[in-house]
């Protein structure tokens, strides 16, 4: 593999798997703690679940007798367990890896915020990168939203997507296309201007300016400042408009931001919301494993 250039240490690699679930509590990755609890940290099968693999896979590797996993599942394992983003890159080394390549770094969500959304299962809310990917949705985020993970390469950013897809737009109402678009843009000039010539935000402006008539007559503007409204107004396709707050938390370090979807009680758009977390819960859980 392209960014494999070290010995892959199996041991080492299973001994920092191990002292890492240890230190995890049930409470860090919100789950409960069963009274018959006697394990130090978390057991092995939660981890696994937490980082999508097989318990035994993952028993393998912290016993140092496993295959090396790929780039992706060492990302998911540090996903998983919470790790820091130096905790990761170490993690990518043991594994035999340079570090982790860019992409699979600016998909590692914060620590932070993954303590947050670990106590957000019932709502709507998601975790988004600083180009606009969306890093991590609860069940009823995907209900709300669709999908956002799903998305690879450009289409990862949602101000590419904007530009580029119309289906995009869709659950948008269309009052609020203009100033979404302008916003897009503002955010995206100003993430250029911080990370400079040849900064992933650079490379997205270039590639929007190419293949974008309307973003480059935005981008023309040099409009700065503008900022997401705390007010959205959505359509969906099964229950219709909604009228909802988006709280936003920012992880400023690494550029992410935790978003969360709330109505006004006993409004009808309250109660659509309500719907769509039932909804998008039921259909999470009917997922297999």
């Amino acid at each position: 593999m392209e960014g494999m250039d070290r010995i892959f240490d199996r041991a080492s690699l299973g001994a920092f798997l191990r002292t890492r679930r240890t230190a995890l509590q049930p409470e860090d990755v919100g789950l409960r703690r069963g009274p018959r609890r006697r394990a130090s940290g978390l057991r092995r099968e939660e981890v696994a679940e937490l980082c999508t693999m097989s318990a035994d896979y993952f028993a393998r590797l912290e016993r140092g007798d496993g295959p090396q996993p790929s780039e992706s599942m060492v990302a998911a394992i540090a996903r998983g367990l919470r790790l820091t983003p130096d905790e990761r890159d170490h993690l990518f080394l043991l594994a035999g890896y340079r570090t982790a390549p860019r992409d699979l770094r600016s998909g590692h969500v914060s620590p932070g915020l993954m303590r947050v959304m670990d106590g957000l299962t019932a709502h709507a809310a998601q975790i988004m990168g600083p180009l606009g990917e969306t890093l991590l949705q609860t069940p009823a985020a995907v209900a709300l939203l669709g999908d956002q993970t799903r998305y690879t390469g450009d289409a990862r950013s949602a101000t590419h997507r904007w530009f580029t897809d119309p289906d995009a737009r869709e659950r948008y109402h269309p009052d609020e296309h203009d100033q979404t678009g302008r916003t897009n843009v503002a955010l995206l000039r100003e993430a250029v201007t911080r990370g400079g010539t040849g900064s992933a935000a650079a490379d997205l402006a270039d590639l929007l300016l190419r293949t974008s008539e309307e973003f480059a007559g935005l981008w023309e503007r040099h409009e700065v400042g503008l900022r997401w409204s705390d007010i959205k107004r959505l359509v969906h396709p099964q229950v219709g408009e909604l009228d909802l707050f988006c709280q936003l938390l920012l992880e400023p370090d690494q550029g992410q931001s935790l978003l969360i979807f709330t109505a006004t009680p006993g409004t009808e758009s309250h109660e659509k919301l309500a719907l769509l977390t039932v909804l998008g819960t039921d259909q999470f859980a009917a997922e297999p494993k």
